[in-house]
């Protein structure tokens, strides 16, 4: 398997972040890690192991970055406004480094999913959101889309509230929603089993689907049994029975 390491430089972030690109050839998705986790977090994890068949034939490269998410939406020393405007740095990155490489990396500018479980199903739904004319399908596991509701303290602000997809999509409306209907495809998948509910992830999931379906944005819902927890071992299920639909 084709796998390279690279990092690249943020002057918003004021360091490097990590970037492994797993594949050759084959449809570019973004992945972001769980919460607080690195690039090598779906490789040590057996993530790209379950999905290895499509990377080596050619359908499939995966794009893994590191998280931000010890300085944002994990740092329950700074209120929930504060999380959210640390986020935006990360945002930064993202947009202004790591998609550029995508698109040098595939020889131009592509269509890039993107991909993530638990925190990182979250970022893969908020970025496709506000970023669909990049980010076209998000394909999230075992997520929970507001980020308010995590650790707590404080009010939401404006920054928090355009970082949650649970608040500002239930105001879309006019142009920009029906570009949105156009443009962006959601995948939501969860279990209904372990951590499921402590972690918010079932009944946000389905909140999220609800309020996705009121807009008319396309999305699917996939539940689990109750037998499927939030863990590593269902996400690798779920990811190798979904993914080669995309690719």
């Amino acid at each position: 398997m084709s796998r390279e390491v690279t990092e690249l430089w943020s002057d918003a972030l004021g360091a490097s972040g990590t970037v492994i690109r797993y594949g050759h050839w084959g449809r570019a998705v973004l992945v972001f890690p769980s919460e607080q986790s690195k690039a090598w977090d779906f490789e040590n994890n057996g993530m790209i192991g379950a999905v290895s068949n499509l990377i080596d034939e050619g359908r499939l490269k995966l794009y893994c970055v590191d998280s931000y998410d010890g300085a944002s939406w994990s740092n329950q020393n700074i209120p929930v406004e504060e999380r959210a405007r640390q986020h935006g740095r990360y945002e930064s990155w993202i947009l202004s480094e790591v998609v550029p490489w995508i698109y040098r990396d595939c020889g131009g500018e592509v269509e890039v999913a993107t991909l993530g479980c638990s925190m990182g199903a979250f970022h893969a739904a908020n970025f496709a959101l506000k970023r669909a004319d990049l980010f076209p399908l998000a394909m999230c596991f075992s997520g929970n889309y507001d980020p308010a509701s995590w650790h707590g303290w404080g009010e939401r602000g404006s920054e928090a509230y355009f970082n949650s997809p649970l608040d500002y999509a239930g105001n879309l409306h006019g142009d920009h929603l029906d570009w949105l209907r156009a443009r962006v495809t959601l995948l939501l998948v969860c279990g209904q089993g372990q951590w499921e509910d402590t972690t918010g992830s079932l009944s946000s999931t389905r909140r999220f689907a609800e309020l996705l379906a009121s807009k008319d944005i396309r999305h699917e819902l996939d539940l689990w049994g109750f037998d499927v927890p939030h863990d590593w071992p269902s996400w690798r299920a779920q990811l190798a029975h979904h993914l080669p639909r995309f690719c």
